[in-house]
């Protein structure tokens, strides 16, 4: 395994899986500009680098983030905000771009920009003592990190502003019965479950899960028109790849196949 440690990022690659953790534990995993910008340019390298599959984005400590730090808050005037936000976005759009499959681990808390932030990501797995909140009215501020656009997407307007105007901690357990969250475990399984998951993961079509990702993204803002001619073109893409070649061979032959992400 190889690790990296910087003050507000680890990073670490075992094998085609790439593990991002924040890097705070002292601030709950609050976000600095350090981490912002550190994240924001781990993402694009395992987009570049072929032997990572697999980002599994997780906390140390004792939660996955608080969000925002709201002990500068108030030290930030109205420049210093709108630079921050939009290193934030840069992360956040980043996140979107990269055609690796991202998983969050949760434990703890995950709260404000820190909900966001699990929300940007393909598949989330919580423990299921963990809590998310979407704390911004608290602090009279509204959404950042695209809240405004993932939250009323996965549950509708009316719960979206109900958890916006109470900012009241939510239980995973909820937010898995909405549907928001992928796999609940418990919190001592927490990372060998997502491990689990992140090698099925690393095993499979890589390429195909990129296009996968990219059609249903566009599919949240896109005509159906748009989508099936976009299946049509990807689709014509994809029956050249040897992994669509290895998996019809696997079917073939009755066996698992070896997908090799070209």
């Amino acid at each position: 395994m190889n690790v990296k440690t910087s003050d507000h990022l680890i990073i670490s690659k075992n094998g085609a899986v790439l593990s991002l953790t924040l890097n705070r534990p002292e601030s709950l995993n609050a976000f600095s500009p350090e981490m912002i910008l550190t994240l924001t340019e781990a993402l694009r390298e395992a987009q570049n680098n072929p032997e990572v599959k697999v980002i599994v984005l997780s906390g140390a400590g004792r939660s996955f983030s608080a969000g925002g730090d709201v002990k500068t808050m108030g030290q930030a005037n109205a420049t210093g905000v709108y630079d921050h936000i939009g290193r934030l976005n840069e992360c956040i759009l980043a996140m979107k771009a990269t055609e690796k499959p991202i998983i969050a681990a949760v434990h703890g808390f995950a709260a404000g920009a820190g909900f966001n932030l699990v929300l940007a990501c393909d598949l989330i797995v919580a423990a299921d003592d963990s809590k998310f909140a979407l704390s911004f009215s608290q602090v009279g501020l509204v959404s950042d990190g695209g809240g405004s656009y993932f939250v009323p997407r996965l549950v509708g307007p009316h719960l979206a502003k109900q958890f916006m105007f109470t900012a009241e901690p939510i239980p995973a357990e909820r937010l898995y019965q909405l549907g928001v969250i992928n796999y609940l475990v418990p919190a001592a399984n927490l990372k060998e479950e997502t491990l689990k998951l992140a090698s099925q993961l690393a095993n499979g079509p890589t390429r195909t899960y990129g296009m996968i990702k990219k059609l249903v993204d566009h599919s949240m803002t896109a005509t159906l028109e748009e989508i099936l001619e976009q299946e049509r073109i990807t689709q014509t893409m994809m029956v050249s790849t040897e992994d669509h070649q290895e998996g019809i061979a696997a079917f073939k032959e009755k066996r698992k196949p070896n997908f090799t992400g070209n």
